[in-house]
């Protein structure tokens, strides 16, 4: 077989040469000629719009991109004018069933005589960079809101002790017939309430540190589950576990994964009501990119899904944010704390969720032994 040295002295190179080096290529790479008609179609390519190279060979670019309407008129520009034309902001492809945001450019495919003969269109995948960006944000409003939390809780506890302890002493002058006893139990029961949101609160503004030790994932899993299936007794709903043996220990705080999975998974629960399918499952990610320009790691991935209705859309962006809540006995920190629990892990959270599928929960946590 020729390699690359001897082809060069040789002054050319065979087209099976650049056509390896084309399926090697990390990015998306699509020929249209100037008819329209895709003339190649690289592995990166089929991977990030879901056609297959059988599906695109041969096929008309703008029937089948008919769904990216941004993309089409960049292709049909670009092969037009033999301009370079760009965009890394506003275009998404949808043929694999959800949307994925892409970086395109779309070059003038030119011969050496100058002639345009077509475009080429460079497809990047930008779905960890949109994903980070949506996480520093986070990060950003959790950081804001636990500061001005902090300072609001400091204010109302020590008034809060106060009235709590005048209704406990109001209790005890008072007969144990007295119909105002109902209203002294009202005032400590909700003081009490609002000294437990105060306490979350403050658990969000300041950090307690990690106390950093091996952990098994699965045992912590495995044992909320059975706490969780006697707590659902009585009612039709079905645990599924999906764990990967070779997953080993890795180093995180126990206590704090613990509550995180406990809080996932009790929203799991109270999303299915009476019936339905609960599934945990575990695996490992060997090249994961949580930056950029970081190096790819191994990181361990936790699934929590459910077949219930799902979020829906318009509170989907809103459910990490503080106080926002659609469960009636709710405070709305619960999921804000998780996902400060995995940031200080150096993870991070996702969320999928819709009326057909139900909703999942990924959990991304560095394999760190």
């Amino acid at each position: 077989m020729p390699t690359p040295d001897n082809i060069a002295e040789q002054g050319s190179y065979p087209g099976d040469y650049y056509a390896t080096v084309l399926d090697s290529v990390g990015d998306g790479v699509i020929v249209v000629d100037r008819n329209g008609v895709i003339t190649l179609c690289n592995p990166a390519a089929e991977e990030i719009t879901g056609f297959s190279r059988r599906q695109a060979m041969g096929a008309s670019f703008d029937k089948l991109f008919a769904l990216e309407k941004t993309l089409v008129e960049m292709v049909q520009k670009a092969t037009q004018t033999g301009i370079t034309i760009s965009d890394h902001e506003n275009v998404v492809v949808r043929s694999t069933g959800k949307v994925k945001p892409v970086a395109a450019t779309c070059y003038p495919l030119m011969l050496g005589t100058g002639e345009n003969i077509g475009t080429i269109l460079s497809l990047k995948d930008i779905t960890y960079i949109r994903e980070l960006e949506a996480a520093v944000r986070q990060a950003d409003r959790l950081s804001t809101m636990g500061a001005l939390a902090a300072g609001l809780a400091h204010e109302v506890k020590n008034p809060l002790g106060g009235i709590k302890g005048a209704a406990q002493l109001l209790e005890r002058e008072l007969d144990a017939e007295s119909e105002l006893l109902d209203y002294t139990r009202v005032m400590i029961r909700e003081t009490e309430r609002i000294d437990h949101i105060i306490r979350e609160l403050l658990e969000l503004a300041s950090p307690r540190g990690l106390k950093l030790g091996p952990v098994n994932l699965h045992k912590v899993l495995g044992d909320i589950l059975l706490l969780q299936k006697q707590a659902v007794t009585g009612r039709d709903i079905t645990f599924n576990k999906h764990f990967d043996p070779s997953i080993p220990p890795i180093m995180a705080d126990e206590e704090m994964l613990t509550r995180l999975f406990l809080n996932l998974i009790c929203n799991a629960i109270d999303a299915l009501q009476d019936t339905g399918q609960l599934t945990v499952a575990s695996r490992v990610l060997s090249d994961y990119r949580m930056a950029q320009n970081d190096r790819r790691s191994r990181m361990v991935a936790v699934e929590i899904a459910d077949d219930g209705p799902g979020i829906p859309a318009e509170d989907l962006e809103n459910i990490w944010t503080p106080f926002f809540s659609t469960k009636s006995s709710g405070t709305g920190l619960g999921l804000a704390i998780c996902h400060k629990i995995v940031a200080e892990h150096r993870g991070m959270i996702k969320v999928e969720s819709d009326a057909v599928h139900g909703t999942k929960f990924t959990v991304l946590l560095p394999l760190v032994q």
